[in-house]
């Protein structure tokens, strides 16, 4: 499959400190790539680096199969981004800033700004100026702005950021929509892991400048533990009820909820026996691991915010 975006050996480092490390990315041409990490893991670099916004300490970068480097204006008009907070004059509409920028691309006709807008849900604000939008609108004109000239290739630092829930499903359905009916390719980084694991198609998880995992959805579905989740009154007697009567030592626990990926007895089984040792149980749960569990594992442990 063609790689959009694709990585060799990828460095950026400040003096000492190596912020990206030989990391190799492969972004497959029409699919959503998420991107994972903690704050500080080397995300926005490794994006600032494939947008020359930074320029890298060693490694390669093709876009679209050719350098980066050699192609440069014929490349970045295929590529639409938002890194960190976009910005805007504060004194004009969406509207007005959206113009601006489609003259300076070359593109005049009213229809690609008025049609970006009305992707994001921001073709009403037409009086509004920037500098009075929330957080969320603020993103949305970022979006609009990266989509109004209808790349192939869409870069996406934290995109939904400042977005309330219905918002953020909105994003979520433009972006699919985006990728599944129009082809576009999107590279996106995001620490709503909820929101990666029901749009990306591919994740790939950056640890202290490091990719240490590039996998595929499906893949990582079937990879993901079935488990029996007890919420109850002390976790830490049930971990004991556990190893002592029935021998399982295949658990997690966390306060006072217990997750149980030994099958070998059933549920109503180990629930009699907690209840018979004076424990409380207020919730029993047959579920999967999603991904925040195998991001927690991977890194072992920790959220990724």
């Amino acid at each position: 499959m063609e790689n959009i975006i694709e990585t060799e050996n990828l460095t950026k480092q400040y003096g000492t400190t190596t912020v990206v490390d030989n990391i190799n990315l492969h972004v497959p041409k029409g699919k959503i790539y998420g991107l994972l990490g903690r704050n500080g893991a080397g995300k926005t670099t490794a994006m600032k680096m494939m947008l020359q916004l930074v320029y890298p300490t060693g490694g390669i970068i093709r876009l679209f199969g050719k350098s980066y480097k050699e192609h440069i204006h014929t490349l970045y008009r295929k590529v639409g981004s938002i890194i960190e907070t976009p910005g805007f004059y504060n004194n004009l509409t969406g509207y007005e800033n959206l113009q601006i920028i489609a003259k300076l691309r070359g593109q005049l006709s009213k229809n690609s700004v008025q049609d970006a807008l009305r992707s994001v849900g921001l073709d009403k604000e037409t009086s509004k100026v920037f500098a009075d939008y929330s957080l969320g609108m603020k993103q949305r004109l970022g979006i609009a702005a990266a989509i109004m000239h209808e790349p192939e290739l869409l870069i996406l630092d934290e995109p939904i950021n400042g977005l309330d829930p219905i918002g953020i499903s909105e994003i979520r359905s433009f972006l699919s929509e985006l990728s599944h009916s129009k082809g576009t390719t999107i590279f996106i980084s995001s620490h709503v892991l909820s929101e990666i694991e029901q749009i990306a198609d591919i994740i790939g998880v950056m640890h202290e400048g490091r990719l240490i995992e590039e996998v595929n959805m499906s893949e990582l579905h079937k990879r993901n533990r079935r488990y029996i989740e007890f919420d109850l009154s002390d976790g830490e007697t049930a971990a004991k009820i556990l190893e002592n009567q029935y021998q399982i030592t295949d658990y997690s626990i966390q306060g006072n909820t217990i997750k149980v990926f030994d099958f070998t007895c059933n549920s109503g089984e180990i629930n009699k026996a907690f209840v018979e040792n004076g424990l409380l149980v207020t919730k029993i749960n047959a579920a999967e691991e999603n991904l925040e569990d195998y991001f927690s594992r991977l890194i072992g442990g920790g959220s990724i915010a």
